[in-house]
Protein backbone atom coordinates (compact mmCIF):
# COMPACT_ATOMS: atom_id res chain seq x y z
CA UNK A 1 0.00 0.00 0.00
CA UNK A 2 1.55 3.35 -1.12
CA UNK A 3 0.61 5.89 1.41
CA UNK A 4 1.60 9.90 2.14
CA UNK A 5 0.81 12.16 5.17
CA UNK A 6 -0.50 16.09 5.07
CA UNK A 7 -0.67 17.47 8.69
CA UNK A 8 -3.07 20.59 9.26
CA UNK A 9 -2.61 23.60 10.83
CA UNK A 10 -4.83 25.91 12.36
CA UNK A 11 -2.70 29.16 13.06
CA UNK A 12 -4.25 32.48 13.95
CA UNK A 13 -2.30 33.99 11.04
CA UNK A 14 -2.29 31.99 7.80
CA UNK A 15 0.01 34.50 6.08
CA UNK A 16 2.63 34.51 9.20
CA UNK A 17 2.84 30.73 9.40
CA UNK A 18 2.97 31.01 5.59
CA UNK A 19 6.19 32.91 5.31
CA UNK A 20 7.91 30.91 8.52
CA UNK A 21 7.28 27.61 6.95
CA UNK A 22 8.21 29.58 3.45
CA UNK A 23 11.75 30.63 5.42
CA UNK A 24 11.89 26.68 6.60
CA UNK A 25 12.68 25.70 2.84
CA UNK A 26 8.97 25.30 2.21
CA UNK A 27 6.78 25.99 -0.67
CA UNK A 28 3.49 27.28 -1.07
CA UNK A 29 1.47 25.44 -3.77
CA UNK A 30 -1.99 26.79 -3.23
CA UNK A 31 -3.13 29.88 -1.15
CA UNK A 32 -6.38 30.77 -0.63
CA UNK A 33 -7.53 34.70 0.39
CA UNK A 34 -11.36 34.19 0.62
CA UNK A 35 -12.69 33.05 4.52
CA UNK A 36 -11.48 30.83 5.28
CA UNK A 37 -7.55 31.58 4.93
CA UNK A 38 -5.82 28.82 3.50
CA UNK A 39 -2.34 27.74 1.97
CA UNK A 40 -1.15 24.41 0.75
CA UNK A 41 2.94 24.09 1.02
CA UNK A 42 5.17 21.42 0.48
CA UNK A 43 8.72 20.08 1.13
CA UNK A 44 10.12 16.77 -0.98
CA UNK A 45 6.70 14.64 -0.03
CA UNK A 46 6.04 16.65 3.54
CA UNK A 47 2.53 18.61 2.73
CA UNK A 48 1.35 20.94 5.55
CA UNK A 49 -1.98 22.97 5.01
CA UNK A 50 -2.89 26.04 7.12
CA UNK A 51 -6.83 27.16 7.71
CA UNK A 52 -6.87 30.09 9.67
CA UNK A 53 -8.41 29.45 13.33
CA UNK A 54 -9.54 31.84 16.19
CA UNK A 55 -6.05 32.11 17.63
CA UNK A 56 -4.88 30.50 20.91
CA UNK A 57 -1.93 30.58 23.43
CA UNK A 58 0.94 29.35 21.29
CA UNK A 59 2.24 27.65 24.51
CA UNK A 60 -0.62 24.97 24.37
CA UNK A 61 0.27 23.65 20.97
CA UNK A 62 4.48 23.34 21.99
CA UNK A 63 6.07 19.93 22.48
CA UNK A 64 5.90 18.49 25.03
CA UNK A 65 2.47 19.49 25.23
CA UNK A 66 0.51 18.71 22.09
CA UNK A 67 2.52 17.59 18.90
CA UNK A 68 6.01 17.73 17.23
CA UNK A 69 6.18 17.53 13.80
CA UNK A 70 8.90 15.66 12.59
CA UNK A 71 10.34 16.30 9.09
CA UNK A 72 13.32 13.37 7.77
CA UNK A 73 15.93 15.86 5.31
CA UNK A 74 19.38 14.49 3.35
CA UNK A 75 20.99 17.06 5.05
CA UNK A 76 20.37 18.05 8.40
CA UNK A 77 23.52 20.42 8.57
CA UNK A 78 22.76 22.21 5.39
CA UNK A 79 18.94 22.81 6.28
CA UNK A 80 20.13 24.24 9.54
CA UNK A 81 22.50 26.69 8.05
CA UNK A 82 20.03 27.55 5.75
CA UNK A 83 17.33 28.63 8.33
CA UNK A 84 19.82 30.05 11.26
CA UNK A 85 20.96 32.10 7.70
CA UNK A 86 17.46 33.28 6.97
CA UNK A 87 17.62 34.46 11.03
CA UNK A 88 15.00 32.32 12.82
CA UNK A 89 15.93 31.12 16.34
CA UNK A 90 16.61 27.28 17.16
CA UNK A 91 14.81 26.09 19.69
CA UNK A 92 17.29 23.31 19.87
CA UNK A 93 20.18 23.15 17.71
CA UNK A 94 21.98 20.05 15.85
CA UNK A 95 22.07 17.72 18.37
CA UNK A 96 23.25 13.83 18.02
CA UNK A 97 21.01 12.00 19.61
CA UNK A 98 21.65 8.09 21.34
CA UNK A 99 19.42 6.20 18.38
CA UNK A 100 21.95 7.44 15.96
CA UNK A 101 20.32 10.25 14.15
CA UNK A 102 21.25 14.45 14.54
CA UNK A 103 18.36 16.87 14.35
CA UNK A 104 17.79 19.98 15.65
CA UNK A 105 14.38 21.93 16.07
CA UNK A 106 12.47 25.15 15.48
CA UNK A 107 9.09 26.57 16.82
CA UNK A 108 6.96 28.51 14.59
CA UNK A 109 5.03 31.83 15.40
CA UNK A 110 1.47 29.58 16.59
CA UNK A 111 3.88 27.14 18.52
CA UNK A 112 4.09 24.36 16.67
CA UNK A 113 6.89 23.05 17.26
CA UNK A 114 8.94 21.14 14.14
CA UNK A 115 11.94 18.67 14.49
CA UNK A 116 14.09 18.60 11.63
CA UNK A 117 15.90 15.14 11.73
CA UNK A 118 18.77 13.27 9.37
CA UNK A 119 17.57 10.38 7.60
CA UNK A 120 17.75 7.27 9.54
Amino acid sequence: MDASLRVELFPGDVELTTEFHERLGFQVTDRRTRPPRYASMRMGSVRIGVCQANPIDPARRAHPVMTELVVEVDDVVALRDQIVDKGITLAEDLRHRDWGLVDFRVTDPDGYYLRFTSRA
